[in-house]
């Protein structure tokens, strides 16, 4: 089977597991540089040491976490190959991603978070900057909620993030009158 027509397969079955249509497109990438560097060669070829070459050439300018997630990505599709019959091995079996060195978080500091309000301009603005420093939600978060969804008797909602997992979080005071202000001023 060709790496083309495996990728096709491969792509429909994780479409059927429930994969989100931006992981999809990540991995998609990825095969493209696959296909760029190999042509479309049939799966049988690959071996575990023309996949290292591979990364070994994405090492050079990659950081290291990058350089993890195209192995993911290649470990996925083999394996898949593997799993379903269609390679006799997995040459991606043995890849292993490289160490990642630990960061620290970036803050910021008191006097730019009052940089921040003073430059919200409407009350929509401050809300949702208060939403987002208050319960730490990331911006796909907030864009899922609706109105009906703020518990303002708790200061919480429940949010769906990354893999439609559920979490509830909760706001401060502050957020919560910004919140009320800009729903009230609201007339959908």
């Amino acid at each position: 089977m060709l790496l083309s027509e495996a990728w096709e397969k491969y792509q429909l079955d994780k479409k059927i597991e429930g994969y989100s249509a931006l992981t999809l497109k990540t991995y998609c990438f990825q095969y493209n540089l696959i296909l760029r560097f190999f042509g479309d060669i049939d799966m049988g070829e690959f071996t575990t040491e023309k996949l290292k070459g591979y990364l070994i050439e994405a090492s050079e300018h990659l950081k290291a976490s990058s350089l993890g997630h195209r192995v993911r990505c290649v470990r996925s599709l083999f394996k898949w190959a593997y799993d379903e019959g269609f390679i006799s091995k997995n040459p991606a079996a043995k890849l292993k991603e490289p160490k990642l060195g630990k960061r620290i978080p970036k803050f910021l500091s008191d006097l730019e978070i009052e940089h921040l309000r003073e430059a919200c301009h409407n009350t929509m603005e401050k809300a949702l900057f208060e939403f987002i420093y208050s319960t730490g939600c990331r911006i796909g978060e907030v864009e899922k909620l609706n109105s009906n969804d703020i518990n303002f008797s708790t200061n919480s909602v429940i949010v769906h993030g990354k893999g439609d997992k559920e979490r509830e979080v909760y706001f401060n005071t502050r957020c919560s009158l910004w919140l009320k202000r800009y729903l009230d001023e609201r007339d959908d």
